[in-house]
């Protein structure tokens, strides 16, 4: 039973991560003819255009997307509820667990998103490599505003580092 529980959430947290990433795509404006961006679209697709139909975008917000995005993660709590014999009495639970879930994704996704992007500013300074535009279109608008108070000291930026910081004492306070 275990192995059925650990393949049920792998499969609704990948998921999850695929309406994440594309509604996180969509709001930094990134360029979706990039290799990975289009993986995502067409993984995605599936549901994010039958939504559209019904529901349409408020301003900058793809509200289809976003309606995906809660409702993978909505059906990754509730099957790991029903997997450990747990009711759904309590739908306030239910949502706030969802929630948790996916303020603890989006925070890894961009943990995980900045060390690739102090790993290609190393390897890959051009930019040039399949998904280095996209990495960087995401950390961008999380970056600016703390190197406006830190600014780069002579060649080295620290603040990935402090954001970084910051995205895992936020992990914790969540944990």
């Amino acid at each position: 039973m275990e192995a059925i529980r650990y393949i049920v959430d792998t499969l609704l947290w990948l998921l999850t991560l695929a309406f994440l990433l594309r509604l996180l795509l969509q709001l930094v404006r990134a360029d979706f003819r990039d290799p990975l961006a289009d993986a995502i679209v067409r993984v995605t697709n599936w549901l994010i255009l039958p939504l559209r139909r019904v529901l349409p975008p408020i301003g900058k917000v793809d509200t289809a997307t976003l309606v995906a995005v809660l409702a993978a993660a909505a059906a990754r709590t509730a099957a790991a509820f029903a997997l450990i014999g747990v009711g759904f009495g309590d739908w306030l639970l239910l949502l706030r667990i969802t929630i948790l879930n996916l303020v603890d994704m989006l925070l890894s996704v961009y943990l995980f998103a900045l060390l690739i992007y102090a790993l290609l500013s190393y390897i890959a300074t051009d930019g040039y490599a399949p998904g280095a535009r996209l990495v960087t279109r995401l950390c961008e608008p999380v970056l600016r505003p703390v190197r406006r108070v830190i600014p780069p000291i002579g060649q080295i930026d620290f603040s990935v580092l402090w954001v970084s910081i910051a995205i895992v004492a936020l992990l914790k306070l969540l944990h």
